[in-house]
């Protein structure tokens, strides 16, 4: 009797686990993006818009040699990205369902076109923007997306918010459970993934989005699977 009433609880925990993972695995993969992005676009920021907002308003300031125009684009893609798939996501329910596999298999799509657009013209400028548009649409999709799921401090394109939560909790209740836990985690991974992108960038601009496409196909494939075998494992 006690192993029947302790299984949902089993259940949740391993859900938990399980985004907090994945959710991990594409933090790592905007690392990898944005790293692309500000190395090979121009300072442009893919993944985390905050950047992109303070570079325009230098802009705006008449700061020479700032790309408005790709930043600008960069944003907007971004917002556009993020309003469809929290549309398509809404009617759905929250947590990893077929509507999420659906909005991150279409994410995954876009960086992996970006990784085949910078390889086929990597110097054309046209390109350029059309792999800011999508990629950065891509990465509004994959914003959305996390949100559904709701994997607290783990947005997986920004860690602003997450930095400060972990520093004031840690110099408030200074403990090894406020310093090692997924605060710290999302950031370290952010921090290797741009490393990783950065190193991928010495090797060929399109193998960043190839392998962050990857690592994102890889995300939808194992949480749509382990989602469905969780759903029919579930109590009825």
């Amino acid at each position: 009797m006690a192993t029947s009433e302790r299984a949902p609880d089993v259940g949740v925990d391993r859900e938990t686990t399980r985004n907090l993972t994945l959710m991990l695995v594409l933090t790592f993969a905007t690392g990898v993006v944005d790293a692309g992005g500000f190395l090979g676009f121009d300072t442009v920021f893919l993944g985390n818009m905050t950047g992109n907002v303070l570079i325009l308003g230098m802009g705006a300031a008449g700061a020479d040699g700032l790309p408005v125009l790709a930043l600008s684009l960069a944003l907007v893609a971004f917002i556009v990205g993020a309003g469809i798939a929290s549309l398509f996501l809404r009617s759905g329910r929250r947590g990893w369902s077929p509507r999420l596999t659906a909005v991150l298999a279409v994410s995954a799509s876009l960086v992996a076109g970006t990784s085949v657009l910078v390889w086929l013209q990597p110097t054309e400028h046209l390109a350029a923007m059309f792999s800011i548009v999508m990629t950065a649409g891509a990465m509004g999709m994959q914003a959305a997306a996390a949100r559904n799921v709701g994997v607290a401090d783990v947005t997986t394109v920004v860690v602003t918010s997450t930095i400060a939560a972990w520093a004031i909790d840690m110099f408030a209740r200074p403990s090894r459970a406020a310093i090692l836990n997924r605060r710290l985690a999302a950031i370290v991974t952010i921090l290797v993934g741009a490393l990783v992108g950065a190193l991928l960038v010495k090797v060929a601009l399109w193998s960043v989005f190839a392998v962050a496409a990857v690592v994102s196909a890889v995300v939808v494939v194992c949480g749509h699977v382990l989602a469905a075998a969780g759903g029919s494992d579930a109590p009825v």
